[in-house]
């Protein structure tokens, strides 16, 4: 069997034995903070098995998508796996040992199903487990194969705290050849005979870190290894050699995705053992990567914190090992390294390829989104959401190849340096003995870098001098400096000198990071932080209950006053806030008075405490002598609301019966951008995709901004469909309908929950059309509209990018997005005025000023280049000549414009005691003149309109004007030289007349 039919025959078994067959769960647990991924099949049961919630079915059977960060550093051997897929059967209270086993049986050895060779196969039980010993004899294993062993084999533990149960394994035997010796066992970790391919845990008790009591129900949770199956499948396969032991990597898991790796490295799979462990590693994390990427429900994209870290830790371990098989030096000759000249064509052929490939990565192309496509392609068929997610998956990791690429090759480059700068010292010691100060100066003279000057080379020094010798181990500082400031993570620093044969000093690296921890903590708690929790921890069990969805008045007592304000002087810190004089920080006092800036505690509060990203309401606190303005409301220590704000009338006591009321009208427009919150999380899913989530939110008051999981800008058609789509949902003023129900039910739904949150058994449903399809349903505990119309409108006001595939986008809904409009239509309406045009006529009037000025632009150039390369007066006049008596100018010029033609002209005349000018210029096409005639001249019955008038006429144009001065034009530009030339004769003619 390949590996899909692998998962579908597996599901199919067991639906036909009364099973409900699930999908499986994300990769991110949603609602357990006890773990950043889901690690085995039974993690979305656990609230069944331990009597939480109530099934959906007694039998379930899923493939369940698990990933174990445990195992990252061992990727790269032939068995171990980040990600992988575990077959499961559950049975919840209902069915136990005695289906259970037969079962697992009959679908392991039956050839309708897996059929693998029964002689092959070795059960092991718990050491006083006599039921299941029984059950496996009686399905036919012989007595000598089925093995007794303790806890730390057979005793199955979902932690320290949780279900756990006895439990009994199938190990699949390869043959003794592959073995330890005669005494081979099942339990050998040493040796690979054995491989473990069936795990039924008879999920009993729960541990609660000492003791384990009873389970409400007995239940069997199946933990069958998908690519442990197909890798026992595949030895049995006519075409294996079975003197070898296949691998996951040699299944067709891995086998497609291999092959794309060496097609674009140029390496061979089995070529070195170095060559295998990179390809194999490449394999695994891109594999792991597109799941934990492209999950629909939770995609996990790389960041600083928790699941992202993990994702950035596999990409940059990915992207080193893709360097390491396009390095040159690791492409060996089958003989050796041999000389170039001895070298096959082929070798020669492939290494001039994978240094193509080399220049192509280093100068910004991908190696790993190829891969990537394959491993798309790959997994289609079993899940088509990855393909779905395909171009997600892919500009997540183009976006964090390129911010991870510089700090790849710089990272290494100082590790490379610092390990040569030891491996020197250790030379240098070898040879020079104790003389120390000549191994520091030679030390000196050795290439360097900031880690080296400001650590290494001390270190080395404290060191000798006290009577030690250099080492080839990276110290806790070394490491530190490398992660902290140059960003290069301590997996691939632990990797490297693993490599080249150096230790890390990981119990210094970690007392450092844990330093650094500390101060971090430190500095965000603060010393009033730690003070406050103290006093929240001297109020016991208290819990003050929430009661703002069904009104924002309400009746209740004072529980507790604990003042805010830090303190300048001496006594009692209730008389100093009676007195409104300073406070110790987080005292808890009786009383205050204004100006008393306090924090309160109710018994009942209609106030919403600040969460998922809606800010805390504000009003008022209203006793029988005095008044609060509450300015916050907060929960502090997970159980408490607290009423954050000052004293303005009166006293506020402890005990006091007291009136609570909420500002009504900052709820409501809160209300409203929170609805219209979840519509645009539901119309960017529609739009862009369903790999959108929600990766942060702000509702407040006055505005909306929510944050989600995208890899590129929008467009604006996007934004606009977005818009569109969401006000469609509010003029439907469709019912926002809120229910209680299981969290496990809701999850079933297909409801949307967010893996930063915290949600107990019982969950808050906020659905907008609840009739199905659903427009939206998310788990949320905020206020709400009751039907979107009361939202009235939403407008987007800005998209933008937060980070490496996140975007964020800002609204505005009911009064705030009133008052936007309002503001920019009185802009509009200014600027209507100012241009003279009607609002609607703006648009046409603006892009008809925009041509002008680009118009006027052109022309200004055109003139300034005409001017800087026009002749002067005093060099026109050099071409003047003389007619009989009077002095003629006839000249082309290149003029922009004719005001420009006219500058040049009122130049001559001023420059010229006595003469005639005509100035010509091809401006726009079209023939422009302009003459002048001296005053002394026109007395002799010069006239320049008349000579501009036979002048122009050449042209094919005309023109005229004063005897002193004229313009005009002609039609042809190609008469303009000609007209020019006939100056001097119609001159001398006009002079002959007078």
């Amino acid at each position: 069997m390949n590996s899909y039919d692998v998962r579908e025959s597996f599901l199919r078994f067991f639906q036909e034995r009364g099973h409900r067959r699930l999908p499986s769960a994300p990769l991110v647990p949603a609602g357990d903070p006890t773990l950043l991924f889901t690690s085995a099949g039974m993690v979305q049961f656990k609230p069944y098995f331990l009597g939480q919630a109530k099934p959906p079915h007694p039998r379930l059977t899923t493939v369940q998508k698990c990933f174990r960060t445990s195992d990252i550093d061992s990727v790269g051997d032939t068995s171990h796996l980040t990600f992988f897929e575990m077959l499961g059967n559950f049975s919840v209270g209902d069915y136990f040992k005695a289906e259970a086993i037969p079962w697992a049986w009959e679908y392991v050895t039956s050839k309708r199903w897996l059929g693998l060779d029964p002689d092959r196969l070795w059960p092991a039980v718990y050491l006083d487990d006599d039921e299941a010993f029984d059950l496996w004899r009686k399905v036919g294993v012989p007595e000598e194969r089925i093995r007794r062993y303790g806890e730390e084999h057979n005793y199955w533990f979902s932690g320290d705290v949780g279900p756990c149960g006895p439990c009994s394994e199938l190990h699949y035997d390869f043959g003794p050849q592959f073995g330890c010796g005669p005494a081979c066992e099942p339990d050998h970790e040493e040796c690979d005979r054995f491989l473990e391919i069936w795990n039924l845990v008879f999920m009993s008790y729960f541990c609660d870190g000492e003791k384990r009591d009873p389970l409400p129900s007995r239940n069997i949770d199946t933990g069958a290894g998908l690519e442990r199956m197909a890798v026992a499948s595949l030895f049995e396969s006519e075409g294996w050699d079975k003197s070898r032991l296949p691998s996951v990597y040699d299944t067709d898991l891995f086998q497609p995705i291999i092959g794309r790796i060496e097609e674009l490295s140029g390496r061979r799979y089995g070529e070195d053992e170095a060559t295998d462990r990179a390809i194999r590693i490449v394999a695994e994390h891109s594999r792991a990567l597109a799941f934990l990427i492209g999950d629909e429900q939770t995609p996990v994209l790389p960041s600083k914190e928790e699941q992202g870290y993990v994702v950035r830790k596999l990409l940059r371990r990915t992207m080193y090992y893709q360097l390491h098989l396009l390095d040159l030096a690791r492409v060996r000759h089958p003989d050796g390294e041999g000389a170039v000249n001895e070298l096959s064509v082929e070798e020669l052929a492939r290494r001039i390829h994978v240094k193509q490939l080399k220049q192509k990565w280093e100068a910004g192309n991908s190696f790993l989104v190829p891969v990537m496509e394959q491993v798309v392609e790959s997994v289609r068929a079993a899940y088509p959401e990855i393909q779905r997610q395909r171009e997600f998956i892919l500009e997540a990791i183009i976006s964090e190849e390129q911010q991870s690429r510089r700090t790849l090759t710089s990272g290494e480059q100082l590790l490379t340096e610092i390990m040569a700068f030891k491996v020197m010292a250790i030379g240098l010691a070898e040879s020079l003995g104790n003389r120390h100060n000549e191994i520091l100066g030679y030390a000196d003279k050795a290439q360097r870098n900031a880690i080296i000057d400001e650590i290494t080379r001390p270190e080395l020094e404290d060191s000798l001098r006290g009577g030690g010798s250099p080492s080839r181990t990276l110290s806790g500082r070394e490491a530190f400096l490398l992660h902290d400031t140059y960003g290069f993570p301590i997996e691939l620093t632990r990797e490297i000198a693993r490599e080249r044969d150096f230790t890390v000093d990981e119990a210094g690296f970690d007392a450092l990071m844990e330093r650094q921890r500390e101060r971090a903590r430190a500095a965000a708690k603060g010393a009033g932080a730690v003070a406050a929790e103290a006093v929240y921890a001297s109020l016991g069990d208290t819990e003050n209950a929430f009661c703002g969805y069904e009104t924002l008045e309400t009746e209740t007592t004072v529980l507790g006053i604990i003042a805010t304000r830090p303190s300048t002087g001496s006594g009692r810190a209730e008389d100093k806030a009676a007195h409104g004089e300073p406070v110790e920080p987080r005292a808890a006092i009786e009383s205050a008075e204004p100006p008393a800036e306090v924090e309160v505690l109710l018994a009942e509060t209609p106030f919403y405490p600040e969460g998922g990203g809606q800010v805390g309401d504000q009003g008022e606190i209203v006793g029988p002598q005095g008044r609060m303005a509450v300015e916050d409301t907060q929960r502090v220590a997970e159980r408490l609301i607290v009423h954050r704000g000052r004293v303005v009338e009166g006293r506020i006591a402890v005990g006091q019966t007291v009136k609570a009321q909420v500002d009504p009208q900052r709820r409501a427009d809160t209300m409203r951008n929170h609805t219209a919150t979840h519509l645009l999380h539901a119309a960017l899913r529609r739009v862009l995709g369903s790999h959108v989530r929600q990766a942060g939110s702000l509702v407040a008051p006055d505005h909306l901004r929510f944050d989600f999981t995208h890899t590129e800008a929008m467009t604006s058609e996007q934004i606009a469909e977005v818009q569109r789509l969401v006000n469609d949902k509010i003029r439907q003023n469709l019912q926002v309908e809120t229910r209680l129900t299981s969290f496990d039910q809701a999850m079933s739904e297909g409801v949307l929950a967010f893996f930063g949150e915290k949600y107990a058994e019982e969950v808050r449903v906020v659905e907008v059309n609840s009739v199905v399809p659903r427009f939206s349903a998310e788990l949320c505990g905020g206020t709400h509209c009751h039907h979107t119309g009361d939202i009235g409108y939403c407008l987007i006001t800005g998209e933008s990018s937060i980070g490496a595939g996140m975007r964020r986008i800002e609204a505005l809904t009911g009064r705030g997005a009133e008052e936007y409009v309002r503001g920019q239509q009185a802009a509009l309406d200014e600027m209507a005025r100012r241009l003279s045009a009607p609002r609607d006529a703006l648009p046409g009037k603006v892009e008809a000023l925009l041509s002008e000025i680009d118009a006027q632009r052109k022309r200004i150039e055109r003139l300034e280049r005409s001017l800087a390369s026009a002749p002067t007066t005093e060099q026109l006049l050099q071409g003047a000549v003389e007619v009989g008596d009077v002095r003629v100018l006839a000249a082309r010029v290149d003029a922009p414009s004719l005001d420009a033609l006219r500058y040049l002209g009122d130049g001559v005349r001023k420059a010229i005691s006595s003469g005639v000018a005509v100035l010509g210029s091809a401006i726009e096409g079209r023939p422009q003149f302009v003459a002048i005639v001296s005053p002394d001249l026109t007395q002799r019955g010069q006239h320049a309109g008349q000579l501009l008038k036979r002048v122009a006429t050449i042209a094919g144009g005309g023109g005229g004007g004063r005897p002193e001065m004229a313009q005009g034009g002609g039609k042809d530009p190609r008469k303009l030289d000609e007209a020019l030339a006939a100056v001097p004769e119609i001159v001398r003619e006009m002079a002959a007349r007078t």
